[in-house]
């Protein structure tokens, strides 16, 4: 997959490998993780939100969740207290939330550069891309299957990005790798060609286990044990139903002490009720059952409080994005997770449009601003997302990985100190001056304004001249820029070659398996 890195260097457990890497490998511009310095949209008021939590209460009494195909699980429900009758799981009031109470409400992710961990929850976010496409994008090639080249590319991508804080799992599928064998070349990437936090594979639970092992050869099995190195993404069947999959892969983690997004996967008025009360109830019932699932397997295990909610188009039947129905269940569901004490994780780049166009635009913006206002800590899909989920684009990934920069900007909120109230410029320009060559100016210029590097901004001229080129062509250009730019970051080389054997091993112990 890629060349092994030449510094000799011996392995030590815990990470040592990791720090030493951190201090002798390339080095570029990188964003820590946003701290927000704003108030964020309480949209619910108090009652609304007591009225939401007594009704998905309720939900869980009454209607009960469904662990599907899971004896394990329906056994612990059991020795908890709940009703389980068949696969159905009914949850006395009260009980799911005071399991959730042992979850942590804040925790770090470590990278194998611990210059590049991350803080999830309180007022952080983290920024992840693109999770999940079976199709990719990009200006010359047009759509088409992923392949594991693709994977590659975006992973570097991510890796160059200055305002993406974590690297993902699923950039994009690759197709051209077996099912059962896929999930290994991904992780490896992730651990060779970035240095930055990464989520581990869900797909099956033996595929999560695969996980846990690679990062005790990468970060030490003892480190593993004792901090969290992976942020892996588990969607609930909804309505109301937890599959044997997702909570085997739950439960792999869980156990490993590493970190779980229970996330309910939701297009409104298919899978939830079509009204926002109605949906925050459900989402807010089945969040409580995963969370509380996972605390029964380990209790202070890490989670994140999860929502992906779309609309529907009434006519056609497809996933509307970047809605005001779904920045309002976003903005509710945050204050929900607030009141547990959770990390919250929704958002994203997220849009229907087929190209990255003004459609795509207008929708992703709308998600990304809701998401900084709502109090987001963990925000999947933050670039690269086309098509409803379908596509992963080279061009979008790099347009919406810019724009993350504006929400570091808007989040650091404004300052208000002596040099920014700015008195020295006021007097020195006075009435009917200039501030371009005041003094305040020069001191301050380069780091006054957000500045992109994908958009244009020369006078139309200069533009005519440079090829009158729309922003999907210039995210083209900065796409090849940065890949031409690119520089695999240092890993100590007996840490790659253990790696690198482990996934040698593994996919010879299988036959080739694509469904």
């Amino acid at each position: 997959m890629t060349d092994a890195p030449t510094r000799p260097r011996r392995t030590r457990g815990g990470g040592g490998a990791a720090r030493r890497a951190a201090r002798s490998g390339v080095k570029f511009e990188a964003a820590k993780y946003i701290e927000r310095n704003i108030p964020l949209v309480e949209l619910l008021n108090e009652e609304a939100l007591e009225l939401i939590e007594d009704h998905a209460e309720q939900v869980l009494e009454e209607i009960g969740v469904a662990f599907v195909e899971n004896p394990e699980a329906l056994e612990r429900w059991k020795a908890a207290g709940a009703d389980v009758d068949g696969e159905r799981v009914r949850i006395p009031r009260g009980l799911a939330r005071k399991l959730c109470s042992t979850a942590p409400s804040r925790f770090t992710q470590h990278a194998r550069n611990p210059a590049r961990n991350v803080e999830i929850g309180g007022n952080t976010l983290v920024c992840a891309p693109v999770y999940g496409p079976p199709f990719v994008r990009d200006l010359d090639g047009g759509r088409r299957y992923a392949t594991m080249d693709d994977f590659q590319k975006f992973v570097k991508l991510g890796y160059m990005s200055k305002w993406l804080h974590h690297s993902g799992g699923t950039v994009c599928e690759p197709t051209d790798v077996a099912v059962n064998k896929r999930h290994l070349d991904m992780l490896l990437a992730h651990m060779t060609l970035s240095d930055k936090p990464f989520m581990g594979s869900v797909t099956e639970p033996v595929r999560a286990q695969d996980s846990v092992e690679m990062c005790e050869i990468l970060f030490g099995k003892e480190f593993v044990q004792n901090n969290t190195v992976m942020t892996s993404l588990i969607n609930i069947n909804s309505p109301l139903t937890f599959d044997s999959v997702m909570m085997g892969a739950m439960e792999v983690y869980s156990r490993n002490n590493q970190a779980c997004i229970i996330s309910p996967f939701i297009v409104g008025g298919a899978m939830a009720p079509v009204s926002v009360a109605g949906t925050l109830v459900q989402v807010l019932a089945e969040v409580l059952a995963g969370i509380a699932y996972s605390q029964l397997v380990r209790p202070g295990a890490p989670v994140i409080f999860g929502t992906f909610v779309t609309s529907i188009d009434m006519n056609s039947g497809a996933p509307t994005f970047g809605t005001p129905e779904a920045s309002q269940i976003l903005y509710g569901a945050g204050q929900l997770a607030r009141r547990l004490g959770l990390p919250f994780r929704s958002g994203g780049g997220l849009c229907g449009s087929k190209l990255p166009d003004a459609q795509a635009g207008y929708e992703t913006n709308n998600t990304l601003n809701a998401a900084l206002m709502g109090g987001v800590n963990f925000m999947l899909h933050s670039c690269g997302w086309l098509e409803g989920g379908l596509v992963s684009s080279f061009e979008k990934f790099v347009m919406d990985a810019d724009q993350l920069g504006a929400l570091h900007t808007l989040a650091a909120g404004v300052a208000y100190d002596e040099n920014a109230l700015a008195m020295d410029a006021l007097r020195e320009v006075g009435p009917g001056g200039h501030y371009l060559d005041a003094a305040h100016t020069h001191a301050n210029y380069k780091e006054a304004f957000w500045r992109s590097d994908v958009l244009d901004y020369k006078p139309f001229e200069t533009w005519v001249d440079d090829g009158s080129r729309d922003t999907q062509a210039l995210a083209a250009v900065r796409v090849q820029q940065m890949l031409d730019a690119y520089e695999q970051p240092p890993l100590d080389p007996q840490t790659y070659a253990a790696l690198t054997e482990y996934v040698s091993q593994k996919k010879a112990s299988m036959p080739d398996a694509f469904v």
